[in-house]
């Protein structure tokens, strides 16, 4: 079972921070002003890569404009507690003017809203101090929405300190809650605790949320208008979509950390989305990977050491982030997060040393009615460039398929759920194992031709029969391959309603390289290539339908490149010559058969419920600020999520084990053998490997095709 200390099935409406954090990470007074010229300078650098390389660039018009005017003033106040409507008024005029600012190297719109937006956040220090000195009324019965994309600006000071004394009293609220549970949960582990006072918990709840209001002001301090020009910079590029962002020369560094280096203590690799920390992989075998509880897609919102005060981290930079969160090896950590499904939970890592060993494909092999099949798990498309004879995915996929081989397999899984991609050359290289030759993809720079990668190695290294599994994660690389081994018939795809459907490629653009002055303006990541399958489409935004779609808690959620702001669209170009692998007996057969048992199976209709009430919680934006309604709506929502208790349940009869050239190392390497263990055991628990070894168990191969193909 997962190890959660505290688990309050809430949703996302009371993750109490995103009400002060996106815009008030601003600094006063204008503290260490940039370079106009410079400035200047990186806004004419910009406008001419995006323009010139960007594969689908887009004028610089009144649409434009419109959409950069709306962008930065949501970055600045995306929750309405700054800005007066008053001002926006006054802001009107630029909407139709930003295009033709950037088109002559022009900043009055940033020097304008962006003075404006300081003056407003230095007065709001008044608002929270006042507020929160005071005791808060929780027995009014009053509600508050945050829908803040449909909701308006105060129309003036009045209303606005009557959303600051909401938004806060939501925050305090949530506090007195997580306190007053504490004290039951003391009490019914240890009955020699005498609880303490609610009206103390009242004041402990408003002492913290004061702190905490007060720590994050304190860190407004750190940071410079310059950071803040790299967001207005990043609105400019965001409207050539989700992937073309900029950097500047500071957070290039924190980014490379956030994406090649590891998150020392738990696990998990982090980066910046908006005033949040976002988790956008787990380190496979690593601390968090182990507990179970950590998920991609995941915001840290708060982080506690041990027993310790839980520390709000919204809207701190990343390397600060990060230097709460790991820490020496058998030391404690909380984290509390925002979940993809909207909920709140609080959970505990234990930190440890993260070996990138795990990070490496890995088989198993199970045993169903009297027959073995073979378990890959592939976590990405690994490589080292800069090592020639180092180790990468394609030659561990071998290595591996050879010894499951050996071990006698009737068919193979690989699962490629949560492999967010990678090397593309491998994915390329990884495909031709299972095909005799021919073309794997194709990639598409703009104005050009498709150049088609082929797999040329004649000959399959495993010619058996093939199921792949993917979930909303798999992503990039793993969408090549699944797609051409889903256009080739090569395999039976199963996994969620699609993958997460990124089908461009990006590269960094270092803009100093285009510099008159010499000055080092940063980066520019941007879109420059497109994928597209052997049969014509693109994997982006519709990314691979499973040939058996089965349902997830990602079914209803926002989670894909479709749900981005902005993404590339969908398009299709002229199909590659390719040739069907056309050998198994009832490929048609064998997923019409799995449709069916996924439709009959309780398990997966328990899993559609859970999944559709995640996304009525999801919806729900309504809080209710009278203590007992608040309590009442927690409540409502765990008592709710008892009736999905059984997913845990879950269990076949089947038995995992490591293959033989791996026992012997388990034999000199008790750490290797524990996290193996784990990997087998949470497979038996696994209802997805359940329904995908019935796929592979059925499918067939046509011995006598097979035989005349080779």
């Amino acid at each position: 079972m997962k190890q959660i200390i505290q688990f309050m099935k809430r949703n996302y409406k009371f993750i109490l921070p995103i009400i002060l954090l996106a815009g008030i990470l601003v600094s006063f007074n204008f503290r260490n002003q940039s370079d106009p010229e410079k400035d200047r300078e990186l806004l004419q650098v910009l406008r001419y890569i995006l323009s010139q390389a960007h594969y689908q660039p887009i004028a610089i018009n009144d649409s434009f404009s419109e959409a950069v005017y709306h962008d930065f003033l949501d970055i600045l106040d995306p929750t309405k507690h700054y800005f007066l409507q008053s001002d926006i008024d006054e802001f009107a005029h630029f909407k139709e003017d930003i295009d033709d600012q950037i088109l002559r190297n022009d900043l009055t719109f940033f020097y304008t809203v962006f003075q404006r937006y300081e003056m407003r956040v230095d007065e709001s220090k008044a608002y929270y101090k006042e507020i929160l000195t005071k005791a808060i009324d929780i027995s009014k019965d009053e509600t508050y929405s945050v829908d803040y994309e449909n909701a308006t600006f105060p129309k003036n000071q009045a209303a606005l300190i009557q959303v600051w004394q909401k938004q806060l009293k939501m925050r305090y609220l949530g506090r007195l809650y997580d306190k007053e549970q504490a004290e039951k949960d003391k009490a019914t582990s240890d009955s020699t605790y005498t609880q303490r006072s609610f009206q103390t918990l009242e004041e402990e709840a408003l002492d913290k949320t004061l702190e905490s209001m007060d720590n994050l002001y304190d860190r407004l301090e750190e940071l410079t208008r310059d950071d803040w020009f790299s967001y207005f910079i990043n609105s400019i590029a965001a409207q050539f979509g989700p992937h073309t962002s900029y950097l500047d020369p500071k957070y290039k560094k924190r980014f490379d950390i956030s994406m090649s280096g590891k998150l020392e203590g738990i696990g998990a690799r982090l980066q910046k989305e908006g005033e949040y920390t976002k988790v956008t992989e787990l380190i496979s075998g690593g601390p968090a990977w182990r507990a179970g509880d950590l998920e991609v897609g995941d915001l840290i919102v708060k982080v506690a050491q041990g027993d310790g005060e839980p520390r709000d981290i919204v809207g701190m930079r990343l390397d600060d982030a990060i230097e709460y969160i790991k820490g020496k090896k058998g030391t404690e950590v909380r984290l509390t997060l925002k979940k993809v499904d909207g909920t709140t939970q609080t959970i505990s890592i234990i930190r440890d040393v993260v070996e990138l060993e795990e990070t490496f494909i890995k088989s198993a092999v199970v045993e169903k009615s009297e027959k073995k099949y073979g378990i890959i798990n592939l976590p990405k498309f690994y490589i080292d460039f800069d090592h020639k004879n180092y180790r990468n995915s394609a030659t561990d996929m071998e290595k591996e398929l050879k010894s499951l081989k050996d071990e006698g397999v009737s068919g193979i899984l690989i699962d490629l759920r949560n492999n967010g991609g990678g090397s593309l050359k491998t994915a390329i290289e990884i495909a031709g194992m299972f095909i005799d030759k021919g073309p794997i993809v194709q990639v598409k720079f703009r104005g050009e031709k498709a150049d088609i990668r082929y797999d040329t190695e004649k000959g399959e290294i495993w010619d058996g029969p093939l199921v792949l599994m993917v979930n909303e994660l798999s992503a990039s690389a793993s969408e090549i391959f699944a797609a051409a081994m889903q256009d080739y018939k090569r395999a039976i795809i199963i996994g969620g309603k699609q993958t997460f459907g990124k089908g461009t490629v990006q590269n960094f653009y270092p803009l100093d390289r285009y510099s008159r002055s010499g000055k080092d303006l940063g980066f520019l990541k941007m879109t420059i290539q497109k994928f597209y399958r052997i049969n014509g489409g693109s994997t982006q935004l519709k990314g691979v339908t499973p040939d058996v779609i089965v349902p997830s808690r990602y079914t209803y959620l926002e989670v894909g490149e479709r749900d981005q702001e902005k993404p590339m669209e969908w398009d299709k170009i002229k199909p590659t010559e390719y040739h069907l692998w056309s050998v198994y007996d009832n490929y048609t057969e064998s997923i019409q058969n799995s449709r069916n048992r996924v439709l009959e199976n309780p398990q997966f209709q328990l899993i559609d419920n859970n999944a559709k009430w995640l996304k009525e919680g999801q919806d729900d934006k309504i809080v209710y600020l009278k203590y007992t309604e608040f309590k009442n709506d927690v409540k409502s929502r765990e008592a709710e999520a008892k009736a999905f208790e059984a997913l845990d349940d879950f269990s076949t009869n089947l038995t995992f084990n490591s293959l033989q050239y791996e026992k012997s190392l388990m034999e000199v390497d008790s750490i290797l053998a524990k996290k193996r263990d784990v990997w087998h055991k949470n497979l038996t628990k696994d209802v997805y490997i359940d329904e995908a070894l019935n796929i592979l168990q059925e499918l067939s191969v046509n011995s006598r095709v097979k035989l005349v193909k080779n």
